[in-house]
């Protein structure tokens, strides 16, 4: 896996997390700048799951077994995409805090797609 690009998914998705917990904060409802923050953080989970798809498929292997792995690489990918359907159907703060959890969510996938990766080390 690229480090970087973990760390960046992480870093976003923290961003994205408290940008949309302070929404909430605020009794807001997700707006269309939450969405391109959305579409951002989902569009670097996506390039992560292509790179980790294409590196598997080159024969690396992940250290804690290719599985559970994909499991983590769709369930990062589909993360904030979910939480940011379910925030359309429910237009009060609590949309805004989903998907505020959700980004929460995906900041610890990140954390543990590195371990199973190997932390770092091949």
């Amino acid at each position: 896996m690229i480090d970087a690009l973990t760390v960046a998914i992480g870093v976003t998705a923290l961003a994205l997390a408290a940008w949309c917990g302070f929404a909430a904060y605020r009794d807001e409802p997700t707006k269309d700048w939450h969405f391109i923050g959305m579409a951002v953080v989902s569009l670097l989970a996506m390039v992560q799951l292509v790179v980790g798809l294409v590196q598997l498929g080159r024969g690396e292997t992940p250290r804690d077994g290719t599985a559970i792995f994909v499991a983590y690489l769709v369930g990062a990918a589909a993360c904030v995409p979910a939480t940011g359907f379910l925030s359309l159907s429910e237009r009060t703060r609590w949309g805004s805090a989903t998907v505020a959890a959700g980004a929460v969510v995906l900041a610890v996938l990140e954390v543990r797609l590195f371990d199973i990766w190997g932390g770092g080390h091949a």
